[in-house]
């Protein structure tokens, strides 16, 4: 696995670089004191997970969090901070985790081991949801990218629906909470849905998206999802679960709340 670190003080961004070096999932680790240098990296080589300072003077690693996850979603984020008030706001920007500076290898590791466990493989399906934390889909291993970003939430929402029929004037809902389902936005409802078709047409899972009459669904039979296998009791799933469900969407927040009373249950038993 490669990791890269991203803080402005060079002393504390090297020290990590030795946290990492120690690890043996790391075969390869590069630091930085500049986010645009990282951002320069990326642009030419694949990191599995990004260790980033907040509170950097020219880029924020909030900001830079962003960055990463919009170009490159497959990539972990893992803060490094030593301002507690920030943890909300990180896991709000689907970080993967959140460590409070000095940390230790034995707590650093302990974040990675989540992280990477949280990769699918090849083996796990032709096609993969992730929903525990950040959503994200896989083809074949691969993240699947979004031309807008309410294309990805809507394809999340019916991942959610696990196989109901969803009408557009509830898509509308779910994608535009305090605006009116009016004929302009039919028409911006009509562009997401297209644009959501064009991407599942050209990554060859067309098929996963079916719709009729009007209303939109999802074939959960095609699909390798981490909800599923935990509303289905999967063991593997049920300990893999750590509270979060679909970051950064509030309608998912009524699914989280269950499975984490159904994860509280189980754990008693």
């Amino acid at each position: 696995m490669t990791a890269i670190c991203v803080d402005d003080e060079r002393l504390l961004m090297e020290e990590t670089l030795a946290l990492l070096g120690a690890l043996p999932q790391i075969t390869r680790a590069e630091g930085f004191t500049r986010a645009d240098e990282a951002l320069e990296w990326l642009g030419e080589n694949r990191a599995d997970i990004a260790l980033l300072d907040i509170n950097m003077s020219e880029m924020s690693g909030m900001e830079l969090a962003a960055l990463i996850k919009t170009k490159w979603p497959e990539t972990a984020i893992v803060f490094l901070t030593a301002y507690p008030q920030y943890a909300v706001d990180a896991f709000e920007l689907r970080a993967t985790g959140y460590l409070l500076k000095p940390t230790s290898r034995e707590r650093l590791e302990r974040e990675l081991e989540y992280a990477f466990s949280r990769k699918p493989s090849h083996s796990a399906g032709h096609i993969v949801m992730r929903t525990f934390g950040d959503f994200d889909c896989f083809v074949d291993g691969e993240a699947l990218r979004f031309r807008q970003a309410r294309c990805k939430e809507l394809l999340a929402y019916l991942v959610d629906r696990r196989g109901s029929s969803v009408t557009r004037a509830e898509a509308f809902s779910i994608l535009w909470e305090d605006r009116l389902y009016d004929r302009a936005m039919q028409k911006q409802l009509d562009v997401i849905i297209r644009s959501l078709r064009v991407t599942l047409q050209e990554a060859g899972i067309g098929a996963v998206l079916e719709m009729k009459g009007g209303t939109l669904r999802l074939r959960p039979e095609l699909i390798d999802c981490d909800l599923y296998r935990f509303l289905n009791g999967e063991v593997k799933a049920l300990n893999e679960y750590r509270g979060e469900y679909m970051n950064g969407y509030s309608w998912a927040q009524l699914t989280e709340a269950y499975m984490s009373r159904t994860r509280e249950l189980a754990a008693r038993r």
